[in-house]
């Protein structure tokens, strides 16, 4: 088993800027693929950014440029840098993780963005 404790969230003016994290313990088998979904009310939940083997990234179309997703594998760690966010980016930002035995989920952080 993973456990995923994410941080970071809160309000913030369109323009600014928050910084994700999420620490994953647990498991001693490696985690392949670290990521960040997003879910905002009445719709489905959808990938933001996701950093395969701490190396290759993917990026959703409608952050690409104003997110940076990173991974610090000593800490185990991976922060999503949100810059010029936009009300449209409110939502409850969730962690993914996956290893050789499965995925994982974080309990949500929300991320509001309103002025």
């Amino acid at each position: 088993q993973v456990q995923l404790v994410e941080s970071g969230g809160g309000l913030v003016q369109p323009g600014g800027s928050l910084r994700l994290s999420c620490t994953a313990s647990g498991s001693s088998f490696s985690i392949i693929v670290m990521g960040w979904y997003r879910q905002a009310p009445g719709k489905q939940r959808e990938l933001v950014a996701k950093i395969i083997s701490g190396l290759s990234t993917n990026y959703a179309d409608s952050v690409k440029g104003r997110f940076t997703i990173s991974r610090d594998n000593a800490k185990n760690t991976v922060y999503l840098q949100m810059n010029s966010l936009k009300p449209e980016d409110t939502a409850v930002y969730y962690c993914n993780a996956h290893n050789a035995l499965g995925e994982y989920w974080g309990q949500g952080t929300q991320v509001t963005v309103s002025s």
